[in-house]
């Protein structure tokens, strides 16, 4: 079950998702994994990339299920060049 109301749920609705923004020329990339934290069926991935040629910080929720990925929940979210932010906090 995908939680993100951008793409449907399957393998199908990812795959059409990132057709689309292909097709858009809408680059989407993720470039440094920061963090990846379990707890039970739950996982969280913490990371940054590019979207849309914009620095991105992109957070992954999973529930696994059976070995596999259940259910999916996303942010995403930009990361404003520095001399642009209100204080000197990261995103990570």
């Amino acid at each position: 079950m995908q939680h993100s109301p951008h793409i449907a749920d399957g393998l199908s609705g990812l795959h059409a998702a990132l057709q689309a923004l292909k097709e858009r020329n809408i680059e989407f990339q993720y470039t440094h994994v920061h963090q990846v934290i379990g707890q039970g069926d739950f996982v969280l991935t913490m990371s940054e990339g590019l979207f849309d040629g914009q620095h991105t910080a992109f957070y992954d929720l999973f529930r696994v299920e059976d070995g596999k990925i259940a259910e999916h929940w996303d942010v995403i979210e930009a990361i404003l060049p520095a001399e642009k932010r209100k204080n000197s906090n990261s995103r990570f």
